[in-house]
């Protein structure tokens, strides 16, 4: 499991003054990516429009260029405002396959300092059930750090 503990201290020396929502993704992206083993693939992708997520800074191999609010696990997390935490993505009807070697997913909401969604945060994982609660948690507090400060 990721030193949560440490990654949020990178992060935080990392990003430190800079406002550049781009320039922090591609920081934060980078720094949880090589954070765990279990991280297949990481990635933002941002509110580029009404209803619509196109993709951002990310780690590992092509993500989906564009994600609709309605489709996949993180249209989910855009649309509803909450976590997506799925053990098994082939449980998910409308599951988005962008690369046939994912089996779990983390989606989280990314909300700037006014609380309007900027973007979601991805990861898939080449394990089935990879991920937990306290990742959800953990996770969350640091992407509140960076973008909602």
């Amino acid at each position: 499991m990721a030193d949560y503990h440490a990654l949020a201290q990178s992060i935080a020396a990392l990003t430190e003054g800079e406002s550049d929502r781009i320039a922090l993704m591609a920081t934060v992206v980078c720094e949880v990516h090589h954070a765990d083993e279990r991280f297949d693939w990481t990635g933002f992708y941002r509110v580029v429009g009404p209803e619509l997520l196109k993709i951002g800074p990310y780690q590992g191999g092509h993500g989906c260029l564009t994600i609709p609010f309605s489709r996949g696990v993180c249209g989910a997390a855009a649309r509803t405002g909450q976590v997506q935490l799925v053990p098994d993505v082939d449980a998910i009807p409308d599951h988005i396959a962008c690369a046939s070697s994912t089996c779990s997913e983390l989606v989280l909401p990314v909300h700037d300092a006014g609380g309007d969604l900027i973007a979601v945060f991805d990861i898939d994982s080449d394990q089935p059930d990879a991920f937990t609660q306290t990742d959800a948690d953990q996770l969350a507090t640091i992407l509140a750090s960076v973008f909602a400060r």
